[in-house]
C-alpha cells in the first residue's frame, strides 16, 4: 500500500470513530451531569481538580452517599471526569520541605470502606486510632499493633459522621454533620444512641470540658452547642457575629473554650460557666482560620486556610503575630494539634500534602511530605505517647506521624 493510501485510510477510519467517540464523552456528561448535581452543583466540588486515584474515590464517595451513578457507566463517568477536571497544578502550592532536627516515621492504614472519606482522626486512650468515614456513614478503629480496621454501621442513614472523641468511660461521640445529631457507639455493645439538635444544623468539631459537658460548633447554622450527657439537654449559643462560621475548637489550661471562625477573621472564647462569648478580631481581613491549638502559656494558634499562615493570639493582650507556612500562601493550613507546646499542623493544598512542625521558641520550621500525597487533612489528633495522627480523607486512610525521641 503506498504512504498515499495508507494516510487516506487512516484518515477515513479517525473520521469514522470520532462520532462514536464524541458520543460516548457526550453520554459520559449526561450521567455526570444527572448524578453529580442532584445534591451539589457539579462546579461547587470540582475545586482544583483531582488525579485519577482521586477522582476514583471521589466517585466512590458518591456511591456510598446514594448518588444515581449507574453501574454500567461508572467507568466512563470516571474517565470522563478525569478528563475533563484534572489537578489545576497552577492552583496548588508545591510543598517546601525544611530539614531540621526531628526525625519521624508515617505509617498509614486505610478505611475499610472505599471512599468512605476519613474526616477526622481519634488517638483513644487504648491505643487504638479512629476515624468518622463521612461518606460510608460509620466510625473506624485501626488498631496500630495488628492493623485490623473494624467499622461501625450508625444509627441514622447518612448522617455524616465528622467530629470525634472519647469520653472517660470509653464511648466514643461524634458529630453527625448532615444528619443534624450528635451521637455516641459504645464500643462493646456497638449500640449507638443519637442526640438530634433542637434546630436543624451542622454538628462539625466536638470537644469535652474538664466537667464531661460536650460542646460542638455548627458552621452554617452559626451556632455553638452544649450538650450534657448525663440529661441529654442540649442548649445552642449564638455568637455576636452573623455568618461566622463557628469550626475548630480547643480548650486552653484555664478551661476557656476557644473557636475559630472560618467565615470572618476572628475567634471567638466562650466562658463556660457563663456562656458568654467575647470575640478577637484578627489584623488581616483576608484571614479565615479553620483550626485552633493551645498552649500551656494560654497561647492561641491557628492555622490560616486562606492565606497559608500561621497565627497565634495571646487572649490576655489580643496580640497576634503570624508566621506564613513554609509552603507558601496557597499551602492551605489545616488540621493543626499542640504537643508539648510545639505546634504540628498540615498544609492541606500543598502537592505533596506536608506535616509542619512548628517551634515557638525559636521560631524554625520543619517539615515532611505525607507518603502517598496524604490528601487531605482536616483534622488532627495527639497520642498518649505524643504522636501525631491524621485522617486523609481523599486517599482513604488513617495516619500515625511517630516523633523519634
Amino acid at each position: 500500500m503506498s504512504t498515499r493510501s495508507f494516510t487516506t485510510l487512516t484518515a477515513t477510519l479517525l473520521c469514522c470513530a470520532l462520532p462514536t467517540w464524541a458520543h460516548a464523552q457526550d453520554k459520559a456528561k449526561q450521567a455526570v451531569d444527572a448524578a453529580c448535581n442532584t445534591c451539589h452543583p457539579l462546579s461547587a466540588r470540582v475545586g482544583t481538580g483531582y488525579d485519577a486515584k482521586g477522582w476514583q474515590t471521589v466517585m466512590r464517595m458518591m456511591v456510598n452517599q446514594g448518588a444515581p451513578v449507574p453501574k454500567d457507566q461508572m467507568k466512563a463517568m470516571t474517565q470522563y471526569l478525569i478528563k475533563t477536571y484534572p489537578v489545576k497544578t497552577a492552583d496548588r502550592a508545591k510543598a517546601a520541605v525544611i530539614s531540621g532536627p526531628l526525625k519521624v516515621s508515617m505509617k498509614s492504614w486505610n478505611a475499610a470502606t472505599p471512599g468512605s472519606r476519613p474526616h477526622d482522626p481519634l488517638a483513644a486512650r487504648d491505643g487504638s486510632l479512629w476515624y468518622t468515614g463521612q461518606m460510608a456513614n460509620v466510625l473506624g478503629r485501626v488498631d496500630p499493633k495488628t492493623g485490623k480496621v473494624k467499622e461501625y454501621k450508625l444509627k441514622t442513614a447518612h448522617s455524616g459522621p465528622h467530629g470525634l472523641k472519647e469520653d472517660a468511660d470509653g464511648n466514643i461521640w461524634y458529630t453527625g454533620n448532615t444528619g443534624s445529631l450528635v451521637g455516641k457507639l459504645n464500643p462493646k455493645t456497638g449500640e449507638v444512641t443519637e442526640y438530634t439538635t433542637p434546630e436543624p444544623g451542622d454538628p462539625h468539631t466536638l470537644m469535652f470540658d474538664k466537667s464531661g459537658i460536650l460542646w460542638f460548633t455548627m458552621q452554617n447554622a452559626n451556632r455553638i452547642g452544649r450538650l450534657d450527657p448525663k440529661s441529654g439537654e442540649i442548649k445552642l449559643l449564638t455568637p455576636p457575629t452573623p455568618k461566622s462560621r463557628p469550626y475548630g475548637m480547643a480548650f486552653d489550661p484555664k478551661g476557656t473554650l476557644f473557636i475559630v471562625q472560618f467565615g470572618t477573621n476572628g475567634i471567638a472564647a466562650v466562658d463556660t460557666a457563663t456562656m458568654q462569648i467575647k470575640e478577637y478580631k484578627l489584623p488581616d481581613p483576608g484571614a479565615r482560620p479553620r483550626r485552633v491549638a493551645t498552649t500551656s502559656d494560654g497561647m492561641v494558634w491557628y492555622a490560616d486556610y486562606s492565606r497559608g499562615y500561621l497565627g497565634r493570639l495571646d487572649p490576655a493582650t489580643g496580640q497576634v503575630k503570624e508566621w506564613a507556612s513554609p509552603s507558601g500562601a496557597k499551602s492551605a493550613p489545616y488540621g493543626i494539634s499542640s504537643i508539648n507546646d510545639v505546634i504540628w499542623y498540615s498544609e492541606s493544598e500543598a502537592m505533596p500534602n506536608t506535616v509542619v512542625r512548628f517551634d515557638p521558641k525559636t521560631e524554625k520550621f520543619q517539615s515532611w511530605a505525607i507518603p502517598g500525597g496524604g490528601n487531605i487533612v482536616r483534622n488532627t489528633d495527639v497520642t498518649k505517647e505524643g504522636n501525631f495522627v491524621l485522617a486523609n480523607s481523599l486517599v482513604n486512610t488513617v495516619t500515625l506521624v511517630t516523633i523519634q525521641k
